[in-house]
């Protein structure tokens, strides 16, 4: 039993050992990693430094108010305001070219306005009893001449 005991006690040694060089890797490994991994977070970083509490106008002048973090944090109201922007200036083109088109529209209405009136007081005045009267005068072979006698009414008699 003896041997027995020894063989245990022996294995529990080995196995005492490989554990101790088993953790000792382990840690070292998990030492190279956190070193790996704090090398990394080092080399990469893209942070701005953070603004100091105090906003000066020099800050503001300067452009230190715009850091990266600024922009990044509110980007989706950069995106919008850039929208309305362009639709806000959109819709004054489109409603400067309709106002156009309106003044061209009412000059030619003014215009045909004026054309009509014009024809109008022409025909006016050609169709003027005394501008009839004066047309027949002049051509002498029209049978029409102006009566001598008033107009009556024919009447019904019952």
């Amino acid at each position: 039993m003896n041997n027995t005991d020894e063989v245990k006690d022996q294995e529990k040694t080995a196995a005492q050992a490989a554990d101790t060089t088993l953790g000792e890797e382990m840690k070292a490994t998990k030492e190279k990693v956190a070193a790996k991994i704090k090398q990394i977070k080092e080399g990469v970083s893209e942070d701005d430094p953070r603004p100091s509490s105090s906003l000066t106008l020099r800050k503001i002048l300067g452009g230190d108010i715009l850091t990266a973090q600024m922009v990044r944090s509110q980007i989706w109201l950069i995106v919008i305001i850039v929208i309305f922007s362009t639709i806000y200036v959109a819709f004054r083109y489109q409603c400067q070219q309709d106002l156009i088109q309106i003044d061209k529209m009412e000059e030619t209405l003014k215009d045909a306005k004026y054309r009509a009136l014009s024809s109008s007081s022409s025909l006016t005045e050609r169709c003027r009893e005394s501008h009839v009267l004066e047309m027949l005068k002049q051509n002498k072979d029209s049978l029409l001449h102006m009566p001598d006698q008033p107009p009556y009414i024919i009447g019904e008699e019952n």
